[in-house]
C-alpha cells in the first residue's frame, strides 16, 4: 500500500521538480533578468511615478511652453507648457495597459482557435484558412482598418490590435496541439473514456502554456509599437489623454525646436519593447525543450 501511495505521488513530485528547475534556470538567465528589470522599472514608474509628481498631465501652462530639460522640468515641457515627464509617466499607464489587454485578448482568442483547429481535424482547414487570410495582410494594416472603423479611442485600438495578432497566437497553439494530441497519454485518456473537453482542459492546454507565454511577450511588445504607430497616424487614443504614441505625434511638428517632446516617449517605447523581447527570449530558452540554456 505504501509503494502504491508513493507511486501515485510521483507525477506530482516530478511536476514540482520541473517547476523548480524552470524557476532556477530563469533566475540564472541573463536576458530574462535584464528584461524583467526593465519591465518592472517601467511598470513601477508608470503606476507610482505620477502619484509622486502630483502634476496633472493635461494641465496647460502656456508661460512654460518649450522649456528644455532642466532641474525644474527634467524632461522639459511641450507646446502647451505641460510637463513631459508627467505625461510620459501617465502615458505608460495607457500604453502598457493597451499592450497587456492586446496580449490577453489575442491570447484567449488565439488559444481557442488554435486548440479547436488542432484537436478537431474537421475544423482545422476552415479555421486556418481564415487565419491565413488575416495573415496575408500586415498586422498594422488590419489594425488601421479596424481602428478607423471603430474610431480613435483606446478600446478600439485594443480590439483592432487583438484581432490583428490572433492569427499568430492561433498558429503557435495549433502547432503545439497537433504534437500533443498524438502523444500516448492522450490516447490513454481517450481509451479511458475522457471527453474532448476534459482532454483539452487537463492535458492539452497546460502543455501549450510554454510556447503561448513566449508568444504573448512578443505580442505585448508588438502592441506597444503598433499603438505608437497608430497614434502617429491619428488613429490612436485621442488627446489630451497621454500615451507614448500620441505624445510623439503631438511633438512631431516641433521636432527641431523641442526635440525632447519626441525623444523621451520614444526611449520609453524602445525600453518597453526591448524588455518584453528579452523576457520572451529567456522564457523561450527555458520552456522550449529543444533548446539548452547555458547557465
Amino acid at each position: 500500500m505504501t509503494d502504491l501511495a508513493l507511486g501515485s505521488n510521483r507525477p506530482l513530485e516530478l511536476a514540482e521538480r520541473r517547476r523548480f528547475l524552470a524557476l532556477r534556470k530563469l533566475a540564472a538567465h541573463r536576458s530574462f533578468k535584464i528584461g524583467l528589470l526593465i519591465v518592472s522599472v517601467l511598470v513601477l514608474a508608470a503606476f507610482i511615478g505620477p502619484w509622486l509628481t502630483g502634476i496633472d498631465p493635461t494641465s496647460m501652462r502656456i508661460r512654460n511652453k518649450f522649456k528644455p530639460p532642466s532641474d525644474q522640468f527634467l524632461m522639459g515641457t511641450d507646446n502647451y507648457g505641460r510637463d513631459v515627464l508627467t505625461r510620459v509617466l501617465y502615458g505608460g499607464q495607457l500604453s502598457l495597459g493597451i499592450g497587456f489587454f492586446v496580449a490577453l485578448l489575442s491570447g484567449i482568442a488565439g488559444t481557442i482557435v488554435g486548440v479547436v483547429a488542432g484537436h478537431f481535424r474537421a475544423l482545422d482547414a476552415y479555421l486556418m484558412r481564415v487565419m491565413d487570410a488575416l495573415l496575408a495582410f500586415p498586422a498594422i494594416l488590419v489594425a488601421i482598418g479596424i481602428g478607423a472603423a471603430l474610431g480613435p479611442q483606446a478600446t478600439s485600438i485594443v480590439v483592432a490590435l487583438a484581432v490583428a495578432y490572433v492569427p499568430r497566437t492561433a498558429r503557435v497553439v495549433r502547432a503545439s496541439t497537433l504534437v500533443i494530441r498524438e502523444m500516448e497519454y492522450i490516447e490513454a485518456a481517450r481509451v479511458s473514456g475522457a471527453s474532448n473537453l476534459r482532454i483539452i482542459v487537463k492535458h492539452i492546454l497546460p502543455n501549450c502554456l510554454g510556447p503561448l507565454t513566449v508568444q504573448l511577450t512578443f505580442v505585448f511588445a508588438y502592441a506597444i509599437l503598433a499603438e505608437a504607430a497608430l497614434s502617429f497616424l491619428g488613429i490612436g487614443p485621442p488627446p489630451p489623454a497621454p500615451s507614448w504614441g500620441n505624445i510623439i505625434a503631438e511633438g512631431r511638428d516641433h521636432a527641431v525646436e523641442a526635440w525632447w517632446i519626441m525623444l523621451f516617449p520614444g526611449i520609453a517605447i524602445s525600453l518597453a519593447a526591448l524588455g518584453m523581447n528579452l523576457l520572451g527570449d529567456g522564457l523561450r530558452d527555458v520552456l522550449d525543450p529543444r533548446l539548452k540554456i547555458e547557465s
